[in-house]
């Protein structure tokens, strides 16, 4: 049988793919097992989805791993998740190195466990020097904490003169995100049936497509991801223009 994967014009793909992976907790309950069963079935979706954007050449892939607000979860998830972390990260370096895949961490490691923040180093490190896919993971991460602290970061260099209060803009503003060196999601896809965006780079999606989808992420593979990436190259991305204005307009005739 014939892939999505056929359909797709791979002229048109989205530079930056940004993924809310929902779903592991259910997915675990509707068979009768505890959470982290789901979470560890989720890394196998992990690999799947890093496998498919590396190998049609997407330049970004953001997973939002794990919010600030997951750390109110059950004390032995959270210690769960940070081991199954640790225990990932180190299996999958050598896998990031051979496809040549960077890896990169948005969030606040202040908040992260010393032995999961020194195995990130390390990673962070091993993979610096790789220049296919980058794969973002936001760990310790939400939209208003990283708000914040950009504010609280220009309002430092404005008091030590470092920053002219009349040169700021919103260029200004994004350089003091976490993902400064990033471009903004051109798609942004969510599975398990909500239709909530939950803290995630809410600053940068303001011109990005949302994809929802009902699928709990440990099953999500990549035909899932490819059926998300057709849905985007249907759309119409104006960026508050009219659809006259982002047409093509037809060859003036001679």
């Amino acid at each position: 049988m014939a892939s999505l994967k056929d359909n797709i014009d791979m002229e048109r793909l989205p530079s930056h793919i940004a993924v809310i992976m929902d779903g592991n907790g259910r997915w675990a309950e509707e068979k009768g097992q505890d959470r982290l069963y789901g979470h560890y079935h989720g890394v196998e979706s992990v690999r799947d989805i890093v496998e498919g954007c590396a190998e049609m050449g997407i330049g970004y892939l953001t997973l939002y791993a794990f919010s600030t607000e997951n750390w109110d979860r059950p004390g032995d998830e959270v210690k769960g998740l940070m081991e199954l972390l640790v225990e990932t990260i180190r299996k999958e370096v050598a896998t990031l190195n051979k496809n040549n895949i960077r890896l990169h961490v948005i969030g606040n490691m202040d908040m992260m466990p010393g032995y999961a923040k020194s195995e990130l180093a390390d990673a962070l490190a091993d993979t610096n020097g790789n220049t296919g896919l980058n794969l973002v993971m936001a760990l310790s991460y939400s939209s208003r904490w990283e708000i914040v602290e950009a504010v609280r970061n220009i309002t430092a260099d404005v008091k030590s003169g470092k920053l002219d209060p009349e040169s700021i803009n919103a260029e200004t503003f994004q350089s003091y995100l976490c993902t400064a060196d990033f471009p903004n999601p051109e798609l942004m896809i969510r599975t398990s049936g909500e239709y909530r965006i939950s803290n995630f780079l809410l600053y940068q999606v303001a011109y990005t497509e949302l994809y929802f989808t009902p699928v709990l992420w440990p099953d999500f593979r990549k035909e899932n991801l490819y059926e998300a990436i057709l849905n985007f190259q249907q759309r119409e991305r104006r960026f508050g223009k009219t659809s006259h204005q982002v047409q093509p307009r037809p060859p003036a005739k001679s």
